[in-house]
């Protein structure tokens, strides 16, 4: 089973995956590390940041063969985005063509509310995050959850919403065990 797991940043995604292929023995891949892998083999980039800066074409390309690698393997869990948000807008984390490759079973979307993403983003010293309002983060939750369901129609893939509010780790973990 190819799972795919998607959440914006903030909501705990990490925590709960983890956990979920400790207890399940699924590893956990992700995608943009295996882009980067294939982009640092045919010595495209050096850092991942630079991925960013290479040609559509190429970042396409790399995102299609890394769909490819991914979706032969079996029993994983896939750590990806259901949508970036750019300056221009959201774009897509799995258009069609990254998902006839994939060939998810299972699309696992992780929430919470708006305010506890906001709060726990302010206490995260780890990481540089922009800095996002209430409404804004509720943008880009229902963003998600639009994508993940558009990603079912047409992967015919599951849509499992885990809620992971304060203190509610252990039901997500429970739940998305659950499912797999």
């Amino acid at each position: 089973m190819r799972i795919v797991v998607g959440g914006v940043p903030g909501v705990g995604k990490t925590t709960i995956m983890e956990e979920v292929s400790r207890r399940s023995e699924y590893p956990i891949v992700n995608y943009g590390t295996i882009m980067f892998q294939m982009a640092q083999e045919k010595r495209l980039v050096k850092h991942r940041d630079d991925m960013r800066k290479l040609p559509i074409n190429i970042q396409r390309e790399l995102q299609k063969k890394a769909a490819e690698h991914i979706g032969a393997m079996e029993n994983v869990i896939v750590d990806t985005h259901l949508t970036i948000k750019t300056p221009a807008g959201y774009l897509p984390g799995l258009p069609i063509w990254i998902l006839e490759r994939l060939k998810p079973d299972l699309i696992v979307l992780i929430e919470a509310s708006p305010q506890e993403i906001a709060d726990r983003r302010a206490k995260d010293e780890t990481r540089r995050r922009d800095m996002e309002s209430v409404k804004e983060i509720k943008e880009h939750l229902d963003a998600n959850r639009y994508a993940a369901f558009a990603c079912s129609v047409y992967s015919g893939a599951n849509v499992l919403i885990l809620e992971n509010n304060e203190g509610m780790v252990e039901d997500a973990v429970k739940k998305f065990l659950g499912a797999i």
